[in-house]
C-alpha cells in the first residue's frame, strides 16, 4: 500500500467532499498508515472484523468508525455501541430499533438512510416514495442524528447512468433537507462528486486490492 495514492486522491476532490477509507478486509496496520498521514474516517462492513480492529487501535482516539455493511438485527446493539456513523440503515424497523437502543445506551449515532434507486436484487434500501411517506414519523425518532442518504449503484453501469442515479439520491436528500449523500466508490467516485456526493467510500483506490 502506498500512502501517496491517498494524498493524490485527496488533492483531486473538492474540499466539501469527505473520504471514507473503506478498511474492510485490510489489517489494522494498514489503517495506522493512513491515520498517520492525518485521515481519521474508516468504514467497516462486518462487525466482528471491525471490533477486533477497534480493540487493537483503541489508543487511536481520533479514529471515527463508520458502519457501512448490511445491518443484522441481532447486531444492532453492538453497532450502536461501537460506531459513531451508520451508513446502511435500509428499513424503518431497523431505524426504530437503532433509536430505541441508542436511547438505552445513551448514544446518538449519525445516520445515513440507504435508498434503493434501481431494480437490483442484490441491494437493499428504502423505496424513495415510502421514505417520503414515513418521513414525519422518522424525524420524531429519538437519539439519532439524521445526516443524509446512502446509495450503492448496480455494477456495470455507464458513467452517465451512474451520474443519473446519484443525481436522484442528491435530489431526494435535498427534498428532505438532509446535507449528506454517501455515494460513490472506487469505480464511480467522479460521477458521484459531479452529482453532489459529500462522502466517497473508497477502498481499493486507497489500500490497493484485497487479498
Amino acid at each position: 500500500m502506498n500512502p501517496s495514492n491517498f494524498l493524490k486522491i485527496k488533492n483531486k476532490i473538492p474540499s466539501n467532499v469527505n473520504i471514507l477509507a473503506v478498511s474492510k478486509g485490510f489489517k489494522s496496520q494498514e489503517i495506522k498508515i493512513i491515520q498517520n498521514i492525518g485521515h481519521n474516517d474508516f468504514g467497516e462492513s462486518k462487525f466482528q472484523e471491525a471490533y477486533e480492529k477497534q480493540l487493537i487501535l483503541k489508543d487511536f482516539k481520533q479514529i471515527k468508525w463508520h458502519f457501512i455493511g448490511r445491518i443484522q438485527s441481532n447486531k444492532i446493539r453492538k453497532i450502536v455501541q461501537n460506531f459513531k456513523y451508520i451508513h446502511s440503515v435500509d428499513s424503518f424497523e431497523k431505524l426504530q430499533k437503532i433509536s430505541n437502543i441508542a436511547c438505552e445506551e445513551n448514544k446518538n449515532p449519525f445516520i445515513m438512510l440507504q435508498v434503493k434507486l434501481s431494480d437490483d436484487r442484490n441491494k437493499g434500501g428504502f423505496n424513495p416514495e415510502l421514505l417520503k411517506l414515513k418521513w414525519t414519523e422518522i424525524r420524531e425518532l429519538k437519539n439519532i442524528t439524521l445526516s443524509g442518504l446512502m446509495t450503492i449503484n448496480p455494477r456495470g453501469l455507464s458513467p452517465n447512468e451512474n451520474f443519473e442515479l446519484f443525481k436522484k439520491c442528491r435530489s431526494l436528500a435535498d427534498s428532505l433537507q438532509l446535507p449528506d449523500c454517501s455515494m460513490g466508490m472506487s469505480g464511480d467516485w467522479q460521477e458521484a462528486i459531479d452529482a453532489g456526493s459529500t462522502w466517497l467510500r473508497l477502498g481499493s483506490l486507497i489500500f490497493g486490492n484485497r487479498t
